[in-house]
């Protein structure tokens, strides 16, 4: 952003005036993608503060680390892949089809995603 700034600051007008407004433009609109980009990821961060993943959970909710004969996720924030020496986890948003779904099960339920049927076999 800081580079975006200055760049927008130190653009100088040019005898070609639309190839500098055009410029301005487009730095201007990449300032704003990078705003939201930065309080996108300042949300996900506040949101994984009240994550609280030491107590034990009956029911998949936030911050429950949920095995299923699927695959093994993570419910809190987007995040992609985690994968340790022994397993591979999914770190999903509860906003998420699947997250949508899982929400308020517990050990023993089954859903069906993607015409499958997936049981869930422990929640952490």
């Amino acid at each position: 952003m800081k580079e975006v700034q200055t760049a927008l600051a130190t653009e100088t007008k040019s005898s070609a005036g639309d190839k500098h407004e055009t410029g301005r433009a487009m730095l201007q609109l990449e300032r704003e993608n990078l705003g939201r980009q930065l309080a996108d990821a300042e949300n996900m961060m506040q949101l994984l503060h009240t994550v609280d993943v030491l107590s034990k959970k009956r029911t998949a909710c936030l911050g429950s680390l949920v095995k299923t004969t699927g695959a093994n996720y993570f419910l809190a924030i987007s995040a992609g892949e985690y994968k340790t020496d022994l397993e591979k986890y999914y770190c999903i948003s509860l906003n998420t089809p699947i997250g949508i779904m899982l929400l308020g099960k517990s050990v023993g339920d089954t859903i069906r995603f993607n015409a499958s049927a997936i049981e869930i076999l422990e929640i952490i």
